[in-house]
């Protein structure tokens, strides 16, 4: 198992990838699957999880062609709610992850930090709350943050009703709010914050990478 260190305290942490499936902004590419510097999202974020996690889940909606893609270790499953969205999706890894506390990960966000997490871990348990998330500009970064595995008892009783909206859970439990400049003060690089939401996003992230190829 692989034990990660977060402000003096040793820590064991599962990761969770939600790769839903094909989406609009992307013209109807599945995210995990868009490359950057010749790998995609999804290594992007599996290569970053193994530096702190010691067992990787991903959620999808379209499990056979994840398992081509990644390595035997990683476990691929489908949401217990299907159809159900998001939130959905989440509580399906987090419910099924073997320690206490989850990474998850979106498979839209291209610069996973290992540094991030454990920055937000390490508030997590000095706040007592049940989720650390990042807040970038006033915004949240739920799908780049810490929650405590029990936080699926509350996310499968809201789709029990009925209730799908990720904004719900957020609602209904503790959540430390880590501000960007706690993560600039620990040298974080705030670009774990990106994300890509569109097919024009996407392609200026491709020319970014690309021109710093071009200057190395």
């Amino acid at each position: 198992m692989i034990k990660a260190i977060a402000g003096g305290v040793i820590s064991l942490l599962s990761g969770v990838i939600l790769a839903g499936g094909a989406h609009r902004g992307t013209n109807g590419k599945n995210r995990a699957f868009l490359t950057i510097g010749g790998e995609t999202l999804l290594e992007r974020q599996i290569r970053e999880m193994r530096t702190c996690c010691d067992e990787i889940t991903i959620v999808t909606g379209e499990p056979d062609l994840l398992r081509r893609s990644v390595d035997r270790d990683v476990r691929i499953i489908s949401d217990y709610f299907g159809g159900e969205g998001l939130l959905s999706g989440f509580h399906a890894g987090i419910a099924l992850s073997g320690n206490e506390e989850v990474w998850v990960l979106g498979c839209h966000m291209p610069f996973p930090s290992s540094q991030a997490a454990m920055l937000l871990y390490s508030r997590m348990m000095q706040g007592g709350g049940l989720a650390a998330i990042p807040f970038i500009r006033g915004a949240a970064i739920p799908l780049h943050g810490i929650y405590d595995r029990s936080v699926s008892e509350i996310s499968g009783k809201l789709l029990d009703r009925g209730r799908t909206e990720f904004s719900e859970l957020l609602a209904a439990i503790d959540v430390v709010k880590v501000e960007a400049y706690s993560f600039e003060s620990e040298g974080v690089n705030g670009k774990f914050a990106r994300s890509v939401r569109t097919d024009e996003e996407y392609q200026a992230l491709v020319a970014e990478s690309e021109a710093r190829i071009a200057k190395a």
